[in-house]
């Protein structure tokens, strides 16, 4: 409960992770919704840029940092921001995906900062050693391997936007196809389930459709599984906020992440409205067109529901 008076404090978020994960845009968007932002601030200027000329802080603040910013040194900066009074500090950790910070890299031509005369990805090693003790200390990571820009500026809103003193709740879905979620808390694989793609009517619906649920309650262990699902999540997310934990993501997989995780997701997350949360919903792989490659097992055999 302590950290939820802490939050009543003006905000101090200290941006930083791997070049190339999308500092600019996390900084872009809160300057929107009125912070205070800077970017590539040498450490020692810090404590003047909060303080703000001797006056006490009323604005939240956000703080880019990186490998390229002047006496950038990952094991002392947690304990520096920690040290300033006046503001509720906080650390939030950019990652991405080496393959795909590659392919940022390649795309727009620019060189990585501790690899200026060798290949993009032995800067990428090197930066995400060296940045181990940042991800290590941070309260919040964000994963935007999988994530657009709009998308990116939707979860900030989500967690550092007016209403700043709730916990930030997402129920989403994914495709373990195209690998597993990485921002998520709980995962529940829903592959046991019988796959609506292999029913014609079925397969260009999705789970958010009412012939695809009816079909999952057709099977026992639908009713019952989500049963137990609800009853975990309502005993267990008060006890993670409790905790001071002010994101939890609870996500649902499936083969192709159009039909079972999806219905499971928003089903959850209807039932979560009824016990009086305010669950986000995200589903990361509705978009993606069906498959059956994908969506037959490792054996080449369609799925059970065949």
């Amino acid at each position: 409960m302590e950290k939820r008076r802490q939050r009543r404090l003006p905000r101090l978020v200290l941006v930083t992770g791997m070049s190339g994960a999308g500092k600019s845009t996390v900084l872009d968007a809160l300057e929107d919704m009125g912070w205070d932002t800077v970017d590539n601030l040498p450490t020692d200027l810090l404590p003047d840029f909060v303080r703000a000329g001797g006056e006490c802080r009323i604005v939240p603040a956000a703080v880019g940092m990186d490998v390229r910013s002047r006496g950038f040194e990952p094991e002392a900066l947690p304990e520096l921001i920690r040290s300033i009074e006046g503001v509720a500090p906080e650390i939030l950790y950019l990652d991405c995906a080496g393959r795909e910070l590659m392919r940022r890299y390649d795309e727009t031509r620019r060189l990585h900062p501790l690899a200026p005369d060798r290949p993009a990805e032995d800067g990428i090693a090197r930066e995400r050693r060296a940045t181990a003790p940042l991800r290590a200390a941070a309260e919040s990571i964000i994963d935007t391997t999988d994530l657009s820009p709009t998308e990116l500026r939707e979860e900030l809103r989500r967690r550092y936007g007016d209403d700043r003193d709730q916990p930030v709740l997402t129920v989403s879905s994914f495709a373990f196809a195209r690998g597993i979620s990485r921002t998520a808390d709980l995962v529940f694989d829903l592959r046991f389930l019988p796959n609506p793609h292999w029913i014609d009517e079925l397969r260009p619906l999705t789970g958010k459709d009412d012939a695809v649920r009816a079909y999952l309650a057709e099977d026992p262990s639908w009713g019952e599984t989500v049963a137990r699902i609800e009853t975990l999540l309502i005993d267990w997310i008060p006890r993670y906020w409790a905790a001071g934990k002010s994101y939890v993501t609870v996500a649902f997989g499936c083969t192709g992440g159009r039909h079972r995780s999806v219905a499971a997701a928003e089903e959850i997350a209807d039932r979560l409205r009824s016990a009086g949360l305010h669950p986000n919903v995200r589903h990361r792989d509705l978009a993606s067109p069906p498959s059956d490659t994908i969506e037959a097992d490792p054996r080449g055999e369609a799925e059970a529901g065949e």
